[in-house]
C-alpha cells in the first residue's frame, strides 16, 4: 500500500496541518504520563493533558471556544479493523511518526458499506499536529515502523466517545452510533463486529505490516 505524507497534496481533502501552537509540553506529557501498550488503548480525557495551557488555546482557536477533551490513543497497530466519524474535526499529534488510514464519508455506498479499496494511508511526522476533518473516516493510528509504538494525542469536543444516548433507531445511521458522537463502520473480521456492532466495511481488512517493514 502506498503511504503518502500529510505534506502531500492528497491529504488536503482529508485534513490539514495545524500550526501556531507550542506542542512541546503536550509531547512531554504524552511521553511521561501515558502508556504504550502492545495492542491499542484509548482514553478520551487525560487530566494532565487537560490542565496544560495549550488546551485553552486549542479550545479557543481551533474549536472556536467549544469545550474540548484532551485524550490519547497509544500502542502498536498495523490493521484497519474499523473506520469511524464524528460531527466535528479531530486533532492529532504524535510523539513518534504514525500512520493514519483514512476515507471519506461521502464514499459510503448506497448499501451503507464503505469499500476499503478507497482507503488511503498518510504518515504524520512526530511533533506535527494535524486536523482530521469531520467528514473524514478514520480509526486507531498505525505504527510507522515495524515494531514501533506510538503515542497520539486525540482532541475532540467534550463528551465524544463516552456513553451513547439511548434511543430507538430512526434510520440506518442511528444503528452505527456506538458512543456519543461516534459513528462506527467495523470490518466483519474486527472484534467490534464480532461483539455485535453493525458491519460497515467491505473488502480487505487492510494490514500495512509489510509496507512499514
Amino acid at each position: 500500500m502506498h503511504i503518502y505524507s500529510v505534506t502531500d497534496p492528497e491529504f488536503k481533502k482529508y485534513g490539514q496541518i495545524v500550526t501556531g501552537y507550542d506542542v512541546q509540553e503536550l509531547l512531554h506529557t504524552l511521553n511521561t504520563v501515558t502508556p504504550c501498550p502492545e495492542g491499542t488503548a484509548y482514553v478520551p480525557e487525560q487530566p494532565e493533558l487537560q490542565a496544560l495551557p495549550v488546551t485553552a488555546a486549542l479550545r479557543d482557536h481551533q474549536y472556536g471556544g467549544m469545550p474540548i477533551q484532551m485524550g490519547w490513543c497509544n500502542g502498536h497497530n498495523t490493521k484497519l479493523n474499523c473506520l469511524e466519524y464524528h460531527r466535528d474535526s479531530e486533532v492529532n499529534l504524535g510523539t513518534e511518526d504514525f500512520i493514519l488510514l483514512l476515507g471519506k464519508q461521502e464514499e459510503i455506498g448506497d448499501d451503507g458499506l464503505y469499500d476499503t479499496a478507497n482507503v488511503k494511508a498518510f504518515r504524520v511526522p512526530a511533533g506535527v499536529m494535524v486536523e482530521v476533518f469531520a467528514t473524514t473516516l478514520h480509526y486507531a493510528p498505525c505504527s510507522a515502523k515495524a515494531g514501533a509504538g506510538f503515542r497520539v494525542l486525540v482532541v475532540l469536543p467534550q463528551g465524544t466517545n463516552t456513553a451513547k444516548p439511548v434511543f430507538e433507531p430512526l434510520n440506518h445511521e442511528d444503528t452505527l452510533l456506538t458512543a456519543r458522537n461516534k459513528w462506527l463502520l467495523p470490518h466483519p473480521d474486527s472484534k467490534e463486529a464480532k461483539n455485535g456492532a453493525v458491519i460497515g466495511l467491505k473488502g480487505v481488512n487492510i494490514d500495512i505490516s509489510e509496507d512499514i517493514a
